[in-house]
């Protein structure tokens, strides 16, 4: 039936998540600043997988590991790889149920803790599409604590994408896997390109995002990564890295990598006038 349906529903993959800092708007930026050549492909802070998706969408055959240290979200990838028409069946359960008391059943939804693998999944996606902005955030407990979304129609079910995704997911070249960034510097090899987007670095006391899984990212862990950046470039390892425009990022790294700003909108923030005239950095060192 698998097979069937990605005949039937041919097209690109697109991020199956609404994910903080995701980079779907961004993608015809940060295309002129891929390398053009490289071997195997690296992304440590997957996320929505934008830029997944889009190597993907040039290349189907492109080597990648991909990996996250959310494990709920990388269950998800691997759900839909290897399970998309039982995903699907559930979500369509979710989405009927939804509409027939929107905040009663969110809520109620949002306190479970289903069990198999096919309902956790289910749950992620449906409070993705549901919940307030689509924002992705937990309490220290690893509790989702996000209110209900002002929406008068959510796409609970996009069963067209969640079939694209299922089926270029199911390459033998993508590796996908739930451990920490600095797990990749055994794996990376001279001219394999590595991109790096992890959780920003707040701009204000007030946008701090991190809270993605139960261990939020700080300051330490931003020393951390520029450290692991040096030594893959020393291994001759292309290197890219997005961040917010702060000091604090430009600090870490040394004169010899470039750094470059790009326009981007904030798309999470709650006051819509806030979320246009931002930059970020791209910092690479080839």
């Amino acid at each position: 039936m698998k097979q069937q349906y990605s005949q039937i529903f041919a097209t690109s993959p697109k991020p199956f998540v609404k994910w903080a800092g995701g980079k779907r708007q961004l993608i015809e930026s940060l295309q002129k600043h891929i390398p053009k050549k490289f071997n195997t492909y690296f992304e440590p802070f997957l996320g929505g997988g934008a830029v997944l998706f889009h190597l993907l969408g040039q290349n189907s055959d492109l080597r990648c590991t991909v990996s996250d240290l959310n494990s709920d979200l990388v269950l998800a990838y691997i759900t839909i790889r290897d399970k998309v028409d039982q995903l699907v069946e559930s979500l369509e359960k979710h989405s009927s149920r939804y509409f027939a008391d929107q905040r009663e059943y969110y809520y109620s939804i949002r306190e479970s803790a289903p069990k198999s693998q096919i309902e956790k999944v289910s749950r992620l996606l449906f409070l993705n599409k549901t919940c307030f902005n689509g924002l992705y955030r937990v309490n220290s407990k690893g509790q989702f604590n996000v209110p209900l979304g002002k929406y008068t129609n959510p796409s609970i079910v996009n069963k067209e994408n969640l079939l694209a995704v299922s089926k270029i997911l199911q390459s033998k070249s993508i590796a996908i896997r739930c451990q920490d960034f600095e797990a990749i510097l055994d794996d990376a090899r001279k001219d394999d390109f590595v991109y790096f987007d992890p959780p920003y670095q707040p701009v204000s006391k007030t946008a701090n995002f991190t809270s993605y899984t139960k261990c939020e990212f700080t300051y330490d862990d931003l020393q951390r990564l520029a450290r692991l950046c040096q030594r893959l470039d020393k291994k001759e390892c292309k290197v890219l890295l997005s961040n917010s425009n702060t000091k604090e990022v430009k600090r870490l790294f040394s004169s010899k990598w470039k750094v470059v700003e790009i326009s981007a909108n904030r798309a999470i923030n709650s006051d819509s006038k806030k979320r246009t005239g931002h930059t970020e950095l791209l910092i690479k060192n080839y």
